[in-house]
């Protein structure tokens, strides 16, 4: 059973996601906020699977609550404004659902979720199937883009720069998008402009990662997840 909370300012908004989740029979409303006060004390207290998030609500916006999570559900963010949308994918969301939300879009949020989990699963150490590579799009055409080829990842606004062993490559998209497809246990963000290969690090400080003469620096943000990830004497 797929654990959900609600949050919303909005009435009608709490009321169609309802309706639509009802519909699901492997999910479960745990809790339905109007603040993200309200889905804080929520979190706190229950296992929860999945957030749907508003962004624009009185006194904590629903951006600013997520980034207080330490470890958050996954989340889909349901808002009537597209300017949050990069900053969005950037706190690692499931999807970005813009409103008014129709049941077919709101489906296509669900498949993404149980993509992300089953990537989650799948990419766990000793799993039995483990993808190693995925697909990314340049100029119509499908690149192939090995995992144990990836140097590191760096955003550039609406594109980003995969650097490999033996290319760059230039993507149109986004780096959380990006990182919905790399392996948990391979890659690590250090920043929010930059994902690097865990087994590609030669040297690293609190400050930075170096991948060869490359120095990568470690966002504040980030500094607890890299930390646990990698050891400090």
């Amino acid at each position: 059973m797929v654990r959900c909370v609600l949050v919303d300012d909005e009435s009608p908004a709490i009321a169609l996601l309802e309706n639509y989740i009802k519909k699901l029979d492997a999910f479960q409303i745990v809790a339905c906020c109007y603040s993200a006060i309200e889905a804080f004390e929520i979190i706190k207290n229950e296992t929860i699977d999945l957030l749907f998030l508003d962004i624009e609500m009185p006194v904590l916006k629903g951006l600013d609550f997520l980034k207080t999570l330490q470890n958050p559900p996954k989340v889909i963010i349901t808002t009537a404004y597209r300017e949050y949308a990069v900053e969005g994918y950037d706190l690692d969301i499931v999807d970005y659902l813009l409103k008014p939300i129709s049941f077919e879009r709101f489906v296509k949020a669900i498949d993404r979720y149980y993509e992300r989990t089953q990537r989650t699963f799948e990419n766990k150490p000793g799993a039995a199937i483990e993808k190693r590579f995925f697909y990314v799009n340049v100029n119509k055409k499908q690149i192939k883009i090995i995992f144990n080829e990836i140097l590191y990842i760096e955003s550039l606004k609406d594109y980003v720069r995969i650097h490999t062993t033996n290319t760059r490559i230039v993507v149109k998209s986004n780096i959380g998008k990006i990182t919905e497809q790399l392996p948990e246990h391979l890659f690590l963000r250090t920043h929010r402009s930059y994902i690097i290969a865990l087994e590609k690090i030669t040297a690293y400080t609190q400050k930075d990662i170096e991948i060869g003469t490359i120095e990568i620096p470690i966002g504040t943000s980030y500094a607890k997840e890299v930390i646990q990830k990698l050891p400090f004497s």
